[in-house]
């Protein structure tokens, strides 16, 4: 059974192309990305626009549908998109395997490419394994490089950006030891981090957006008494910044900027200082924001949890948030992306 009309049937193609949806790329299959996708997509219907597009394996959401016992009118809340990545043979519910990882890239290719031919506006992506898209062949740490290379984005370019109930943090570095992120941190990193936020933040409905640096000691250093790195890293490229007109303060400590929200988004320097921040507010709802992309492209902030795949128990709730925020998005008037920092400016 079915549950939707394919984009096999150019008719329909066509139709979507005048419509503002989000496409919804499933992920490993063998994971629970199928069945977040679908309730979301299911808890949101009609409350934000447009259906979404769930690109995937038909025989993989259909059985989705059958173990949640949708009937039609929940099963027409959604389009589906299938590739063809995965055979009904290779598909192994709850087991990491490389022709689930390879079929995962298929997913977030083709979404890329039906948003660039306008068939959708936005994207969101279910989660991934590292493990088996590694195992397939092809080399991932994640969903930005992979969206960097496909979009031809610069990979220094893209940064990961959290946001739950408001709270948007851009991290400068991610997974990585303490030690090596620190010696990795330059002022142009932090440059390049505050300008991926410029480029996404107007698609988010803010285009004049204020950002906050963070610190990368506690206080931003209290003026060297807690270290010197901030004075010679974060404070200089505040001030570069703020020298060509970019609106950027900072640095300030990480206890202080992200509890007094006084900013539209914070670049935090190491992985807990964001990441931290946002779960403690929303500890299963954070997006995962690709920012610096040339279109919204939003992952949710967990894993596959192979353990519950094809149980019917998942919590879709972190779905539901992204896919709430992309719909919000791309159904509001279209922000014009301009004003953007260039890497000259």
């Amino acid at each position: 059974m079915t549950p939707a009309q394919h984009t096999g049937d150019q008719s329909n193609e066509r139709e979507w192309r005048t419509m503002k949806r989000v496409g919804i790329s499933i992920g490993d299959p063998n994971g629970i990305g199928a069945e977040i996708a679908v309730k979301a997509a299911v808890a949101l219907r009609g409350s934000h626009g447009e259906k979404p597009l769930l690109i995937g394996e038909d025989f993989v959401i259909d059985h989705v549908c059958d173990v949640l016992s949708l009937d039609q009118a929940a099963r027409a809340a959604f389009d589906v998109h299938p590739t063809g990545a995965l055979s009904r043979s290779e598909w192994k519910p709850g087991v990491i395997d490389k022709a689930a990882g390879a079929a995962t890239v298929a997913y977030a290719t083709e979404a890329v490419r039906l948003q660039r031919e306008g068939v959708i506006a936005a994207v969101g992506a279910a989660p991934h394994s590292e493990t088996a898209v590694n195992a397939s062949g092809t080399p991932f740490s994640g969903y930005a490089g992979l969206l960097a290379d496909l979009t031809g984005t610069p990979r220094d370019e893209v940064f990961l950006m959290l946001e739950a109930k408001g709270l948007r943090v851009v991290h400068c570095t991610l997974h990585e030891s303490v030690r090596s992120a620190i010696a990795r941190i330059t002022p142009d990193l932090i440059v390049a981090a505050c300008r991926s936020a410029f480029v996404t933040l107007p698609r988010l409905g803010l285009p004049s957006a204020r950002l906050c640096v963070i610190g990368i000691n506690p206080h931003a250093g209290e003026g060297g008494l807690f270290g010197d790195e901030d004075e010679h890293i974060t404070r200089p490229a505040v001030h570069a910044m703020q020298a060509r007109g970019w609106s950027v303060e900072g640095p300030l400590g990480a206890d202080l900027a992200l509890s007094e929200r006084k900013h539209d988004a914070y670049v935090a320097m190491l992985h807990d200082q964001g990441h931290v921040a946002v779960k403690m507010i929303s500890p299963k709802g954070a997006s995962a924001i690709a920012a610096g992309l040339p279109f919204l492209f939003s992952s949710v902030g967990h894993g596959a949890a192979f353990d519950l795949a094809g149980k019917g128990r998942a919590d879709a709730s972190a779905m539901t948030d992204t896919l709430a925020l992309l719909q919000r998005a791309v159904g509001s008037p279209a922000a014009v992306v301009d004003g953007v920092p260039s890497r000259e400016q």
